[in-house]
Parts: C-alpha cells; sequence; structure tokens
C-alpha cells in the first residue's frame, strides 16, 4: 500500500540527480572549449586572423576590419580574452596595458614605472629580411610587408616600408661611412636612423609542389629580435606554416604560406619585444655619448662624473685624445637627454661642446676644444 509513494519520491530524486547532472556538464564542457581555443590563440596555433589550418586564396584576408570593429565597440579583443583564461587558469598574474614590465617594480619610482609603462607602449620596430638567407628579394618584400601590416593594423603603429630602406641603403652608404667607418651593420645603422628601437630580421625558408589546379607551399623560419642602438639579439620566434593551397600557381601557394606565417608570428613578436627589451631598462633608457677631442683623461672623467649627476647612471666606455665613449641611462626622452649632456659639459668646464650629430639614441658631440 505504500509502495507507490515510495516510488513517486525515487522517481522525483531520480530526475532532480538527472536535472543537476546536466546543468553541471555544459559548463565545463564549454569552459575547455574555451580555455583549449584560448590557449591555440596565445601559443600562436591560432590566431582570429589566419586559423592554422590550409588556406585558399580569397579576394580579402581581411579580418582585420572585423577585429577593428570588436575592439572599437568596447569589448575586448580575442588576444586579450585568450590571455585572461589561460592566466586565469594557471595561476598567473593578469597582464594589460596598465601593467608594470616584469621585474622593473622594484626600486623605481612610480614616475619611472610610468614612464617605462608608456615608452614600451610606444616601441617603434623596423623589419628587415636576412640577406644572406637566400630568400628571394619578392618574397623578402611580402614578408616585410605583412609583418608591417600587423603593426599598422593591429598596434597602431607607423612602418619603414621595404622600400624605403632599399633606397636608403643606397642613399646613406657615404654617410654610413663617415659616421661608423663600418664598426656597425648597414641595417644597424638605419634602424638608429630611423629612431627604431627594436629590429627585426626574418629569416625564412620555403618551398612548394603541386600540379596545374593544385598547388601547396609551406614556409618556415625564425623571426629575431634585435635591440637597435647596440645590435644585443633579445630573443627569436620560430615559425612554421601549415601547408597552404593555391589554384593559381606555385609562387601563390608559397607566398600566403609565408605571409600566414609572419601574420601568425607577429602578436608573440611584439610581446616578446616588450618583455624581453622593458627587462633590459631596469637603469633606464640606454643612450650613448661619443665626445669628440677630450684631449686629457682627467676632463673626461670629469664629465663623466657631471653627466652621473644628470642620468640615472653614467659609464665610460672608453678614452682616447680623439674619441671617448660613454654609456647614458635614464628614464627620459631623447631631447632632455641632449639637454642634459649640454648642462653636464658646462659643470665639467666644456661651455663650448656642442652636437655635430644624433642618430638614433646615440648623441655624437664636440668638445670646442
Amino acid at each position: 500500500m505504500r509502495l507507490g509513494p515510495m516510488l513517486k519520491k525515487f522517481s522525483v530524486l531520480t530526475i532532480v540527480i538527472a536535472v543537476a547532472s546536466c546543468a553541471t556538464e555544459v559548463p565545463v564542457q564549454e569552459v575547455n572549449t574555451e580555455s583549449n581555443r584560448a590557449k591555440e590563440i596565445v601559443q600562436g596555433s591560432s590566431t582570429p586572423d589566419f586559423p592554422a589550418t590550409p588556406v585558399q586564396p580569397a579576394p580579402s584576408q581581411g579580418t582585420g576590419s572585423t577585429q577593428s570593429s570588436s575592439t572599437s565597440s568596447g569589448s575586448a579583443s580575442p588576444q586579450s580574452t585568450a590571455t585572461q583564461i589561460v592566466q586565469s587558469q594557471s595561476g598567473l598574474p593578469p597582464s594589460g596595458p596598465s601593467s608594470s614590465p616584469a621585474g622593473l617594480s622594484s626600486g623605481l619610482s612610480q614616475e619611472e614605472q610610468a614612464f617605462l609603462a608608456d615608452y614600451l607602449n610606444r616601441l617603434s620596430y623596423m623589419v628587415y629580411y636576412n640577406e644572406s638567407s637566400g630568400l628571394d628579394p619578392q618574397l623578402a618584400r611580402i614578408g616585410v610587408s605583412q609583418a608591417n601590416r600587423y603593426l599598422i593594423e593591429k598596434q597602431g603603429l607607423s612602418v619603414i616600408d621595404f622600400d624605403q630602406i632599399e633606397r636608403n641603403k643606397k642613399d646613406q652608404l657615404s654617410a654610413y661611412q663617415a659616421e661608423t667607418g663600418g664598426s656597425i651593420d648597414m641595417i644597424q645603422y638605419l634602424a638608429q636612423k630611423f629612431n627604431a628601437d627594436i629590429y627585426i630580421e626574418i629569416d625564412a625558408q620555403v618551398s612548394g609542389s603541386g600540379q596545374a589546379g593544385a598547388f601547396s607551399g609551406s614556409a618556415q623560419g625564425t623571426m629575431k629580435l634585435f635591440e637597435a642602438s647596440t645590435a644585443v639579439l633579445l630573443g627569436s620566434i620560430a615559425f612554421m606554416s601549415p601547408p597552404t593551397f593555391s589554384p593559381v600557381s606555385l609562387d601563390a601557394a608559397v607566398s600566403n604560406a609565408l605571409a600566414a606565417s609572419i601574420w601568425q608570428s607577429m602578436p608573440k613578436v611584439t610581446e616578446q619585444s616588450k618583455a624581453l627589451y622593458g627587462a633590459s631598462l631596469s637603469r633606464g633608457v640606454r643612450f650613448e655619448l661619443i665626445a669628440q677631442k677630450i684631449p686629457d683623461a682627467k676632463q673626461a672623467s670629469q664629465l663623466v662624473r657631471a653627466l652621473g649627476n644628470k642620468f640615472k647612471e653614467a659609464e665610460q666606455l672608453s678614452f682616447s685624445p680623439g674619441e671617448t665613449r660613454i654609456a647614458l641611462y635614464g628614464f627620459m626622452s631623447k631631447a632632455k637627454a641632449q639637454e642634459a649632456i649640454y648642462d653636464a659639459a658646462i659643470s665639467a668646464m666644456l661651455p663650448d661642446m656642442y652636437l655635430v650629430y644624433m642618430r638614433g639614441k646615440s648623441f655624437t658631440f664636440n668638445s670646442g676644444l
């Protein structure tokens, strides 16, 4: 007689358990899917613009406009969302434009931290290719142009065009020899001339195969990051494209593979540039002073001491009666650095010291003696 009510209770309990299990399974699946997608974006195996799958040539690769519209509407970018998801699950601290560069908060004032954060957000880049790699110049132009396209569309930066670099390699040859005597590479000289903070060198190899109507291409290589003023290697990003197909030609397939690889690599290139370059700025932005015609070593030492009062640090690198090299570190713009050098020269009893020329963060002064 009491079996009916018991069965009803059992049935109700079964339904409740089933509903609860369904309610918990769906969110877990969605979170895992979103997490995996996020990790792919951050790790570079997939991007919002170039999926890591074989691509067909199309009239437009242009998800750039889609990306722009989503960010301008106030929503977070896919890259930013992905980074936050991965960080939240891995225990990493959140990052963003307001975050201080890693390792730089210790010992720096709030003003210095603010200067560096702003400085790193406005880094300037020059992209070129390794001329000894054997990469066809036309493919090199495509790779450089694709990197520049990312810097323009996604970072809002001005770039140095491939043709502009090519012209200056010829036009600036005499000035390069006069100013450096061949002591630095021509491309580093141009990076300084164009006031670049980071010089990106593309080193790539491409291959392709196929027949009429079905061509495939692939590309692999590295993108090396150099600090422009010192030519110090900051790091490198390796890339390898998936097989990329084109019904048009072998050249089109290979070109698409290289362009896709460069585009996929650029988010990691810019983020690593900020992280690695930022780590080198614990003493401030590095400037170099080349002081000509200081005949006395004692007077050169006085200039270094005076510069130490104007900059965070001043380090004498070399001395000769014809040329003294001094490394300067400070949290200031180039214009303020130039003013500080003039002030220090007066304090060091060199009131007639004058600027000969400036290249990037390198100043050449004559003592006036």
